[in-house]
């Protein structure tokens, strides 16, 4: 098999949908047994006393569509601007992030719309 390039991987990338890059991050942890979050959540390297740092950015994590599945289908579609096919995807496969790395406006947002709509939502 030929090896890709950085550049390469990241064409490929760029045509993937974001449900197909999540179930490829899903697949890539999953064969090398690593975390991609792990990068992610390091903390500062120091010793002295750490602050506690404000959260600037947010995960909207759908928990469950409720009752009105197809409400809650249309509301992710407006606040992700994914197609009908892939937020029902999204739907379906709850627990699921919505939204990640959001400001706590746009979170609370969409989680009071999400919730309109009948969903279960949380902020992370």
């Amino acid at each position: 098999m030929a090896k890709l390039s950085t550049e390469e991987l990241l064409e490929a990338f760029k045509e993937m949908t974001i449900i197909e890059l999540s179930e490829f991050v899903k697949t890539f942890e999953e064969t090398f047994e690593v975390s991609a979050a792990a990068v992610a959540v390091a903390g500062p390297a120091a010793g002295g006393a750490e602050e506690e740092a404000e959260q600037t950015e947010f995960d909207v994590i759908l928990l469950g569509p409720g009752e009105k599945k197809i409400a809650v289908i249309k509301e992710v579609r407006a606040l992700t601007s994914l197609g009908l096919k892939e937020a029902k995807e999204v739907v379906d496969s709850a627990p699921k992030a919505v939204l990640e790395g959001v400001t706590k406006e746009a979170a609370e947002k969409a989680k009071e719309a999400l919730e309109a709509a009948g969903a279960s939502v949380e902020l992370k």
